[in-house]
């Protein structure tokens, strides 16, 4: 198809969309408008695409399938966007990425028929083969993993790590020949050889999951990111289309920085996250654990303690958005505020169950910026705070990442909340949160529990604040 200059300038006006989009989503002031900017390129993209095929004179039959794809592509995809709860966004991010992974997958397996069929140049031919073979490969890894993720984060299987005997070398032997048979499908390209390529490429995603605890998701999910991108850059050379190149580089990139940057904060590397339940010792149960006493407290001894407090911190979690609290917490911020009370929100950059789910939270709340404070930044201020509340978050203030070896968050840095003079946990039952290991700090003096659910508990705590 003959690409004209207007195309060309198109493309480069949604590539520059692409990257200032990735520029705005670097920050919580710029996101929203990111995103848009991103939207809009993709979207004049879109459009130029359709207007390129009427003008080469595209048959109506293939440009009236695109349109319908299109179309019932927006049916589905626009209202699920719009009455997604917030808890269910990650749930939604692992659907789309993998459904990002498969889409590129398939035009990889259609384009491989015409090369195998073409009577192009060898180098030609070999060059087109190893994209699509890379394409098939890595798309199929993303869909298999994200719908495995799906399906962790709904819960609708355990979150824990699902491991077997010999499961590292099983794995280890599967990922090896998937790369021979890659590599046969190049030299010997023929269908039969390429779906069994497609069927091991499936297991490999799902084998790179199921080892992965809940803890951990948040990294996968920018992982399996990464690996769309790439496949749909590696699509894009296929169909010698530019901006696929630069929008799959650009989304391959940023999810591998952010997927580096995941694990640093987790405090071990990549390998151990996605490996490390092979090794893993099992969690000594601890004696009597069941009977241990909590101190618990009232809304109106919470509302207390936060009143006559000089500085108060809130560590936002996964309970929160359970609970769809986000709008009381910063009503009760506001107020406290209003009374000449510090305030400030605790992120941890795996707070959740994708990265920055906490701070799109609170952006729906309108929470401001500079209350949104960093881990590094808010860690040495726990010392010197009057009052912690803990809305819905577990592991990410869990001693056990400090202290306890076998605790599978071992080794990731936590917010030292125990470092306040009170810590106050609103939780809806003693149950461990998403790693599915028991907190020790709900069982320290100077920690209270506010049991409920963390809107209806915070909406008391509002009343009696504001009765003082």
């Amino acid at each position: 198809m003959t690409v004209p200059v207007w195309a060309q300038l198109v493309d480069l006006f949604a590539a520059i969309c692409f990257v200032l989009a990735l520029k705005g989503l670097s920050g919580p002031k710029t996101a929203r408008n990111g995103n848009l900017i991103g939207a809009f390129g993709g979207t004049v993209a879109v459009i130029s695409i359709i207007a390129l095929g009427f003008v080469n004179k595209v048959s109506v039959g293939k440009m009236g399938l695109i349109i319908l794809a299109i179309v019932i592509g927006f049916v589905i995809g626009f209202p699920i966007a719009r009455k997604v709860k917030m808890t269910a966004m990650p749930q939604l991010v692992a659907l789309f990425n993998g459904v990002g992974g498969l889409a590129a997958a398939l035009v990889s397996i259609i384009e491989f028929m015409s090369v195998v069929s073409a009577n192009s140049s060898e180098a030609e031919s070999k060059a087109s083969l190893t994209a699509t073979v890379f394409t098939v490969l890595v798309g199929s890894v993303s869909f298999s993993g994200s719908m495995l993720t799906f399906l962790k984060l709904q819960e609708l299987i355990t979150t824990r790590p699902i491991v077997f005997a010999g499961g590292r070398y099983v794995t280890s032997a599967v990922a090896i020949i998937t790369l021979v048979v890659a590599v046969a499908t190049v030299f010997v390209p023929s269908v039969p050889i390429l779906i069994v390529l497609l069927v091991l490429s499936l297991i490999c995603g799902l084998l790179l999951v199921m080892p992965v605890g809940g803890a951990d998701v948040p990294i996968v999910i920018s992982l399996l990111n990464a690996f769309t991108g790439l496949s749909v850059a590696a699509s894009g050379y296929v169909l010698n289309n530019v901006l696929l190149i630069v929008a799959g580089t650009l989304v391959g990139a940023s999810g591998t920085i952010l997927t580096r940057e995941m694990a640093k904060a987790m405090g071990r590397p990549l390998t151990k996250t996605l490996f490390g339940a092979f090794t893993a010792k099992p969690a000594e149960v601890k004696a009597g654990s069941e009977a241990r006493s909590v101190r618990t407290a009232t809304p109106e001894d919470v509302a207390i303690m936060l009143t006559y407090a000089s500085k108060v911190i809130i560590v936002p979690g996964y309970g929160l958005a359970v609970a769809q609290a986000q709008h009381t917490i910063r009503e009760l911020v506001d107020l406290l505020v209003a009374k000449g009370i510090e305030c400030d929100y605790a992120i941890h950059p795996v707070a959740g169950r994708m990265p920055g789910h906490m701070n799109v939270l609170l952006a729906e709340a309108n929470v401001p910026y500079d209350q949104l404070k960093e881990m590094d930044e808010i860690n040495p201020q726990f010392g010197s705070t009057d009052v912690v509340v803990v809305v819905g978050a577990n592991d990410v203030v869990n001693p056990a990442a400090e202290s306890d070896p076998t605790a599978p968050i071992y080794g990731m840095p936590i917010l030292q909340v125990g470092n306040a003079a009170q810590v106050v946990f609103l939780k809806r039952s003693m149950r461990p949160g998403f790693a599915g290991i028991e907190n020790e700090l709900l069982f320290d003096p100077k920690t209270s529990l506010l049991f409920g659910d963390a809107k209806d508990s915070l909406t008391k705590v509002v009343s009696a604040v504001k009765a003082m």
